[in-house]
């Protein structure tokens, strides 16, 4: 399975559902104990330099996950799966998006964030860490990406924005997306930046708490490495209970609304605003392409 959606790495309905497969397989596989969303320099890739013991764990993961073969840009929601659709596929895509953060933020494996890393990176074919794409600007979904792992890395790199920016768009960030900003910086911060729209540039993430390091774009990487084998050092079990009573309270909030927070999304994105404002903006991003 290969994620690959240019130019942004938008998050698309088959994106997601690769995605969630893929985690449920690794889930499952008990010789894996931790995942790194991270991503590899794209010229290196398509140029054919040695896989074997870059960004997978052996030859057993290339089935599961490959490159999200990409130059730069967001893992964020796919606007275009919400604009001129029909309520069912509206519906579908919501669900996605809801079952991807469930597994994610209550995942048994340990999730590291190592955003923006470029150039060559390396690893052991016997080593029970997988890693996943993640590179470039991460608004909206990809921040809430990063949002459920245990620990973030940033690259220190003035281009790189992160935040849930869906104000900006005329969108409503929804509770859960709200719930997990304020547990990651509190609720004073979290109140500003979600009406504002706020993207912090790496030192701003650091300071407000969005992200737990920010290093060199080379040191990415090899910093989440380090931090995992902290992690991994800790025995699965106390740190499986203990993410589980810290982040349960959240979870079971969508959990038992999840069928109306759907309806409540379908009934939003459908309004006329809504689609237009959503149009307009896409409209703009192809004048820049062009």
């Amino acid at each position: 399975m290969k994620f690959k959606n240019p130019p942004v790495n938008s998050l698309s309905l088959e994106l997601l559902t690769e995605f969630i497969i893929s985690l449920e397989k690794l889930e499952n596989d008990k010789t894996f104990r931790g995942i790194i969303l991270t991503s590899k320099d794209v010229e290196d890739f398509e140029c054919g330099c040695p896989s074997s013991q870059t960004l997978q764990a052996g030859e057993g993961v290339r089935s599961l996950l490959q490159q999200h073969m990409v130059t730069a840009a967001s893992a964020g929601l796919d606007l275009t799966e919400m604009c001129g659709k029909n309520p069912a596929h509206y519906a579908e895509y919501w669900k996605a998006v809801q079952e991807l953060w469930l597994r994610l933020y209550l995942s048994n494996l340990v999730l590291i964030a190592a955003i923006n890393m470029t150039g060559t990176s390396h690893g052991s074919t016997q080593s029970p860490v997988v890693l996943l794409p993640l590179q470039g600007a991460c608004p909206a979904g990809g921040c809430l990406i990063s949002l459920t792992c245990d620990y973030r890395i940033l690259a220190d790199n003035p281009k790189y924005l992160m935040g849930l920016n869906e104000t900006l768009l005329g969108i409503v960030a929804p509770f859960w997306f709200k719930d997990t900003f304020v547990n990651t910086i509190g609720h004073r911060a979290s109140e500003q930046a979600l009406q504002l729209g706020l993207l912090f540039r790496p030192a701003e993430a650091l300071q407000v708490g969005l992200v737990d390091q920010v290093v060199p774009e080379d040191q990415v990487l090899s910093t989440a490495l380090s931090v995992m084998a902290r992690w991994m050092a800790i025995p699965d079990h106390a740190r499986q209970l203990t993410k589980n009573m810290m982040r349960k309270t959240t979870v079971d909030r969508l959990v038992k609304q999840r069928d109306t927070d759907i309806q409540n999304f379908v009934s939003f994105i459908s309004r006329d605003s809504i689609q237009k404002s959503l149009q307009m903006y896409l409209e703009k991003l192809k004048q820049k392409k062009g």
